[in-house]
């Protein structure tokens, strides 16, 4: 579905002053080309200014008449990649690896001074053209052409890879070079890849890479060259556009669109190999794991396709692509085998078109046009889509080709999928594709659509955007027609920047008309006119640069019209504010936005956007109503702003929609350094009683509630209470009572329900209360208020599990979600798991507040001299009392005290204990203490206790991997068995041995 909307994005318009019909023309950095369609072949150079004014710069010859042009603007590999090129390229392949060193080492010290800037002074960018003479067609580049605007006649024709001779190398940086590129098969079609500057010749059944090279001539000068590098054949195929970029190829023909991507892989065969193999279609099939019988089925399929008159549509992404039939073989023709580099095809898209598939019916005359490729690039924490910035990271990648009534738009970098259908009014003859717009003309219009490459890339760069902290709108977004401009006979456009150039020319028809003079003005000067040809007439044609206004002046013009739609069509509001966001969003992304003026005037717009989204999806009934919190995030607005803006609207409106709520709800629950004040706090409060009045407790228990009316609170937690009474509702009441200071009204809150049991007992209180001591200690940072939490928690879990009192309800958080919440809560150590793994009967009963109560004390922030008193019941209860007087002994440094403990109570973990707890300073209890008592207990007695007995063994095993073998047998007892002793004896002085 297309949306049309009469905006103007198109400004002013000029004419550029030509001396003759332009035949092709194709923008530079800042310069337009035009080559003429007159006899006399040549190119002339304007200079682009601000606001659309062209310039003369000057003009050069050529050697036949242009059919095709294109520019290149050359070094986008940073300064790095440049001087690794340059190097290598003034290097003989047979150079030593001294001179080669040497070389690069110079050229990467001298990148950031004045000496290398001076070497890349030249003009880095060409102007490639397919000329045509006497019938036959040539390929030609122009470099370093800009001297022929400073008055220069010089020029140096040679062929690719000719050797500069040392004669004109000095006057080599004066005089423009025309390099010429021989070809087996004249060129069809040519593209230059914006990233790099390499080239992509398209001929019949192949295409042609030229790699673009820095010839580093000597330390003032360095020329540009190509290298013929790689060849894909391609059989039965004559290419009629191509378009190239990072490695990605786009090849149309009149039906098919076919995009490749070339691999670089790993080759480690002989350097005197053939670099050439084929990937093709049978090959993939099989590689990529297709069964036999799927593949006989395909080859059975071909077969039937020659007796088809009328071919289907086919669409094929990724690797079903493969399944196109169009074998690709690879040729390497690099020179140089040092850096040869070796490719393989990734198919990514195949598409066939039949002639009958327009919406308007049988055409004759349908056949692709206008195949481009659109990159989104990354530099450091900013997108960009723009050819200013020389370190670039490819982040997403767009190709766009189009039908004479239809245009397809995909994203084929990270995932290949359809991004925009675009279904034009009348026929098309040629469209550009921007980042923020789609340009198409028609016989009779200029037209204008947005496109979705901003969204597409955010979430390229973020897949999670979509989140309750940002958002942008859906990729899927309804395509916009901003403008239809009428023009008469539209032929050709290009586009560079915020402009347009276009290229008009009257039909025969439409000249006669407007030349025909009227009764009262023939004469005999008139009849002599009549005899003139119409070309002598007038022209006819005129080349435009028309200029696109501003980022801000289009997004104030989008969101004026919005307001149009406000309380008729949500959807239609939402859908151009959404516009206007993309529109913003996309000139944030540019690189020459850090430069702009108007930068800060596009975040406030980019802002502002957000906050106007966030009003819609907060004020309308929407089933994206969620989008309003992260849209209201994004604008920098707080709740108190927020809530002003919808301030205006009479309080009288009984429903408020789920965005706001949403919002709200959200905010609110969060911790926020805000503070409503006791106005604005009583609205929410309003707001929620209409619209969500479950939710009043948890809102007014919130930090920005801080100012709200206790008696107003009090006055809505009532009229909800008679309705859905709840225990929550009843202590948020007690919680305002107290605000109030109010005891009589807090006492019977509190005791008005079961659950809030606080007078049972003089020690027993409500687990409510335990899970909001417990939720506070996952907040609290303050030391004093810290320590009485602990205290309390303490004291509560010990008196459950003395009295074997369980909780009257279940506890909202276990030991696990205490422990990966906060610090004060420590993973239970092993030993103490271990003990507790020895049933005793004591330890069945409370596991919760055992475990609770275990965990706090193998935590570092409990003041444990504080706890001692609480924690005396639990002496003498079974393995818990132990694992707690332990932990305590521990805590204190009384380690020798914990093993006595454990040796009495459970042996076997005492080693656990030893290996976990003893360690730095407190390691020589190990052999002073823990050794001797189990040699002595073993001694006392002897084999009736095998624990004694292991744990010995083991404990023997860690001391003798510590101790000096002297120092070891000192150790042991004098009266032992020397059989159990030598083992141990033995493996200590082997360890010293190998030491």
């Amino acid at each position: 579905m297309v949306r049309l909307y009469n905006l103007h994005p198109f400004g002013s318009q000029r004419v550029v002053p030509c001396k003759q019909e332009p035949a092709q023309f194709c923008c530079g950095r800042d310069v337009l080309f035009v080559a003429s369609a007159a006899a006399s072949c040549g190119v002339e150079v304007f200079a682009v200014r601000r606001e659309g004014r062209c310039e003369p710069l000057g003009s050069f010859a050529t050697l036949g008449s242009v059919l095709r042009m294109a520019h290149s603007r050359a070094g986008q590999a940073g300064a790095g990649g440049l001087c690794e090129r340059g190097a290598r390229s003034c290097c003989p392949a047979g150079a030593s690896p001294l001179r080669r060193a040497l070389l690069l080492q110079w050229a990467h010290v001298e990148v950031a001074s004045e000496l290398w800037s001076r070497v890349f002074s030249f003009n880095r960018d060409y102007l490639v053209t397919i000329e045509e003479k006497s019938k036959a067609t040539f390929l030609r580049a122009y470099v370093n052409w800009r001297c022929m605007s400073a008055g220069s006649s010089r020029v140096c024709v040679r062929m690719v890879g000719h050797k500069m001779e040392e004669s004109y190398t000095e006057t080599l940086k004066e005089q423009m070079s025309i390099v010429e590129m021989a070809l087996s098969d004249p060129p069809l079609c040519i593209s230059c890849c914006p990233v790099n500057g390499d080239l992509l010749v398209g001929c019949k059944n192949k295409l042609v890479m030229f790699c673009l090279k820095y010839l580093v001539i000597n330390q003032n000068l360095t020329v540009l060259d190509f290298e013929r590098s790689l060849i894909l054949h391609i059989d039965n195929f004559i290419p009629a556009e191509v378009a190239f970029c990072a490695r990605h190829i786009a090849i149309t023909t009149e039906l098919d669109v076919l995009i490749l991507k070339l691999d670089l892989i790993q080759h480690s065969a002989d350097r005197g190999e053939q670099c050439a193999y084929q990937v093709s279609t049978t090959e993939k099939l099989v590689d990529g794991g297709i069964k036999d019988e799927d593949l006989a089925a395909h080859s059975l399929q071909l077969e039937l396709d020659e007796f088809v008159i009328c071919q289907k549509p086919v669409e094929l992404l990724g690797e079903e692509s493969k399944l196109c039939k169009i074998p690709i073989t690879l040729e390497s023709t690099e020179l140089s085998t040092e850096d040869k580099k070796h490719f393989q095809v990734q198919y990514l898209l195949f598409r066939h078109f039949t002639p009958d598939q327009s919406p308007f019916g049988f055409c004759e005359e349908t056949k692709l046009h206008s195949v481009q490729f659109l990159p989104v690039y990354q530099t450091g924490s900013s997108m960009t889509a723009n050819e200013e910035t020389e370190k670039r990271e490819l982040l997403s990648l767009f190709c766009f080709f189009s039908l004479p009534h239809v245009g397809y738009l995909y994203s084929v970098g990270k995932l290949v999928e359809l991004i925009s259908t675009y279904q034009y009014s009348e026929r098309s003859e040629q469209a550009v594709l921007t980042p923020q717009f789609l340009h198409v003309i028609t016989s009779e219009s200029l037209q204008c659509y947005t496109v979705r490459c901003s969204a597409a890339a955010a979430r390229d760069e973020d897949p999670y955007i979509d989140t309750t902290v940002k958002a942008c709108p859906p990729v899927t977004l309804d395509v916009c027609t901003l403008r239809m401009q009428l023009f008469i006979g539209p032929r050709a456009i290009c586009h560079y920047k915020n402009h347009i150039v276009l290229l008009t020319k009257a039909d025969t028809e439409d000249i006669t008309e407007r030349r025909k003079p009227s009764r009262r003005m023939l004469s005999r000067k008139a009849d002599n006119n009549r005899s003139r040809t119409i070309s002598e007439l007038e022209p006819g044609w005129n080349l435009y640069i028309i200029n696109t206004v501003s980022t801000i002046q289009l997004y104030r013009e989008m969101v004026d019209y919005s307001r149009t739609y406000e309380n008729v069509r949500t959807e239609s509001c939402i859908h151009l504010l959404s516009e206007a966001h993309l529109l913003v969003r996309a000139a944030i992304m540019d690189p020459s936005f850090f430069k702009s003026d108007d930068k800060e005037e596009l975040l406030r717009a980019f802002r502002e956007s957000c906050a106007f989204l966030g009003d819609c999806y907060s004020r309308f009934d929407t089933r994206d109503y969620h989008l309003a919190l992260p849209y209201y995030r994004m604008s920098g607005l707080s709740v108190a702003e927020v809530l002003e803006r919808i301030a205006s609207e009479s309080d009288e409106i009984q429903t408020y929609e789920r965005g706001l709520i949403f919002y709200l709800t959200h905010s609110l629950n969060e911790e926020l350094n805000e503070e409503l004040s006791k106005e604005l706090a009583d609205k929410v409060l309003r707001i929620f009683y209409l619209a969500d009045p479950m939710q009043l407790p948890h809102i007014i228990c919130s930090p920005c509630m801080k100012n709200v009316c206790p008696l107003t609170a009090v006055k809505y937690l009532c009229k909800v209470e008679d309705i859905m009474p709840s225990v929550v509702l009843t202590l948020t009441k007690a919680f305002m009572a107290l605000k109030m200071g109010d005891l009589t009204m807090y006492e019977r809150e509190m005791n008005s329900h079961k659950e809030m049991l606080c007078n049972n007992g003089e020690d027993m209180v409500p687990q409510l209360l335990v899970d909001f001591w417990e939720a506070l200690l996952v907040a609290c940072s303050q030391e004093e208020v810290l320590q009485e939490l602990l205290l309390r928690v303490t004291y509560q879990y010990v008196w459950r599990i003395s009295k074997k009192q369980l909780p009257e309800t279940k506890p909202l958080k276990t030991t696990e979600d205490l422990i990966n919440s906060c610090d004060h809560f420590g993973s239970i150590f092993p030993w103490v798991t271990f003990i507790m793994s020895m049933e005793s009967p004591l330890d069945k009963d409370c596991p919760e507040d055992i475990s609770k109560l275990q965990s706090i004390l193998c935590g570092q922030s409990i003041d444990i001299t504080a706890a001692l008193p609480i924690l005396e019941p639990l002496a003498e209860a079974g393995n818990v009392g132990l694992t707690v007087r332990v932990l305590c002994s521990t805590r204190l440094g009384k380690h020798e005290e914990s093993i006595d403990q454990l040796l009495r109570q459970c042996p076997a973990a005492a080693v656990l204990y030893a290996q976990h707890e003893l360690k730095d300073d407190s390691r020589a209890v190990l052999w002073n203490k823990l050794l001797p008592e189990l040699c002595e207990r073993t001694r006392l007695i002897r084999s009736d206790c095998p624990v004694l007995i292991s744990s010995l063994k083991e404990i023997l095993s860690v001391v003798a991997m510590e101790l000096e073998l002297w120092d070891f047998l000192s150790l042991l007892p004098e009266d032992g068995t020397a059989a159990f002793f030598l083992p141990h004896l033995l493996h200590c002085s082997q360890r010293k041995q190998l030491m």
